[in-house]
């Protein structure tokens, strides 16, 4: 199983929020916004803030997923 994180840029799009918006309201670094956009780990700290900024939830802007198509992980 990994993250996806394909919510919170759906939920950026609704907001009509760019990447550089969601830093500037999170204050969350340049290199968080990029692990987030590979899928990588980031603190909760970070989900936390994101969520406050936003007013959403965690599964607002995240889901597990399999790693592949046929539901196995790897």
């Amino acid at each position: 199983m990994r993250i996806s994180y394909n919510r919170l840029w759906k939920l950026l799009i609704d907001k009509n929020m760019k990447k550089q918006d969601l830093k500037k309201a999170t204050g969350i670094s340049g290199t968080c916004i990029a692990k987030i956009g590979k899928g990588e780990n980031v603190t909760t700290d970070v989900l936390v803030r994101i969520c406050t900024a936003l007013d959403c939830k965690l599964e607002d802007i995240m889901e597990l997923v399999p790693d592949d198509a046929s539901g196995k992980a790897k």
